[in-house]
């Protein structure tokens, strides 16, 4: 056993019934990239580069949340997140960022329509400095209708 399974399962917080939500995925979301909305993100990131103002090509962390649904306000949970429905309830509720590794097979380009999907891909528990941590990772998969790979996304987000 390795360090990393050891540090997993020494808690005991994640049970079976958590684990099962592992290799769950949200219905892939269609999305259609304008020009405009590149130019947009473009300008609100101050990108410098002509190919992105001009909405040729959409900058990178162009897709960031685009998997996060669009809702009022009142809809948002006190820490001002979306209620996740590949999440289940974790007996740890503060959340942090943990991560985010992208790696893009191709630029998006104005005119793409996309299919992301997003999927829980693992749920452990490690014994942090000030008390026990849960990790949980997600895996996003960006391709374009016809299944040309476009992106693929690995975030981690920790609960303490």
């Amino acid at each position: 056993m390795n360090e990393t399974s050891e540090a997993r399962e020494t808690a005991g917080l994640i049970t079976p019934e958590i684990r099962q939500w592992i290799g769950r995925s949200d219905e892939p979301q269609r999305l259609e990239v304008t020009r405009r909305d590149i130019v947009k993100y473009s300008i609100a990131t101050q990108q410098r580069l002509d190919k992105y103002r001009r909405g040729d090509e959409a900058p990178p962390m162009f897709l960031f949340n685009a998997h996060q649904p669009l809702v009022d306000l009142d809809a948002l949970r006190p820490d001002g997140l979306t209620v996740d429905p590949l999440l289940p309830e974790l007996p740890l509720k503060r959340v942090m960022a943990g991560g985010v590794k992208n790696t893009y097979h191709r630029p998006i380009k104005a005119g793409d329509a996309l299919v992301l999907t997003r999927t829980l891909t693992e749920i452990y528990e490690k014994q942090g400095a000030s008390g026990p941590l849960i990790f949980v990772v997600y895996a996003v998969r960006v391709e374009t209708e016809a299944g040309e790979l476009v992106m693929e996304e690995t975030r981690r987000r920790i609960f303490r």
